[in-house]
């Protein structure tokens, strides 16, 4: 009855973090409910254009798109919010209103060059001046590597975790051995994976923290950088992963079948 106990355990934890890669993997794929609501990260300019304001004094025109489905990277303007997932990233003038790029593996996280790709030249022109060339935010090759890399491992820890919880349904000494090792090696591909998108979010955000205007009235930058929950559920899947190591080498170890 144990040995059984520890099976079930296994196989739900690691069908628990199977489906949280699912959902983490379809983030931003499509501008529908589900895919809309995950991504690895956000970056929200609705308040950018009221810094421009600020910092130049003149009226802010033909920065923003009116419609929401103007393609990307074509300087027909900005859009309020980005989001980034793993294979494309949605744009959106008003949620549920956007439209994605194509959809590609390892998405690159570059969040200034898409930025100012939609922004017609005067604008994109005064935005580098803006933003300093030594912080983060603007390092696209850095952060697209990065998240390059990031991709390819946690689309196979997604795999492994896949492999754990098939193999484990078979329930045999050697199967449950396998589960095992596709767990432990899973759990490292999600963890480092997980990691380094927190990180390069994170890098991002350095962008947060900038104000323009005069030193005695400053305003922020309006330029906002924020944690998507799909790293949410990738360090999830990681910790569910994780904790079937145990119960998937007790019933390898233990089981009669």
């Amino acid at each position: 009855m144990r040995g059984e106990i520890c099976i079930g355990t296994a196989s739900f934890l690691s069908f628990v973090a199977l489906l949280l890669c699912i959902f983490m993997h379809v983030g931003q794929i499509n501008t529908s409910t589900v895919p809309r609501g995950i991504s690895m990260a956000k970056l929200n300019v609705s308040g950018y254009g009221n810094a421009l304001y600020a910092a130049l004094g003149d009226p802010v025109q033909g920065l923003y798109a009116d419609n929401a489905s103007a393609p990307l990277a074509a300087e027909a303007g900005l859009r309020n919010l980005y989001e980034y997932g793993l294979y494309s990233y949605c744009v959106y003038v008003e949620l549920p209103q956007g439209t994605c790029s194509n959809s590609s593996a390892a998405t690159r996280f570059e969040p200034f060059s898409a930025m100012t790709s939609d922004m017609i030249g005067n604008w994109s022109f005064i935005t580098e001046g803006l933003i300093p060339s030594n912080i983060g935010f603007r390092n696209s090759g850095s952060l697209g590597s990065l998240s390059n890399s990031a991709y390819y491992l946690l689309i196979l820890g997604s795999i492994c975790a896949a492999l754990a919880f098939f193999l484990g349904i078979a329930k045999r000494t050697v199967t449950f051995l396998a589960s095992s090792l596709f767990a432990i090696i899973g759990s490292l591909f999600l963890l480092v994976g997980a990691a380094i998108w927190t990180a390069i979010v994170h890098r991002a955000a350095s962008i947060n923290d900038l104000v323009v205007g005069s030193s005695s009235a400053p305003t922020p930058l309006g330029i906002n950088v924020s944690i998507g929950n799909g790293i949410y559920l990738a360090w999830a899947a990681f910790a569910c992963l994780f904790v079937s190591i145990l119960p998937y080498m007790t019933s390898c170890c233990t089981y009669r079948g």
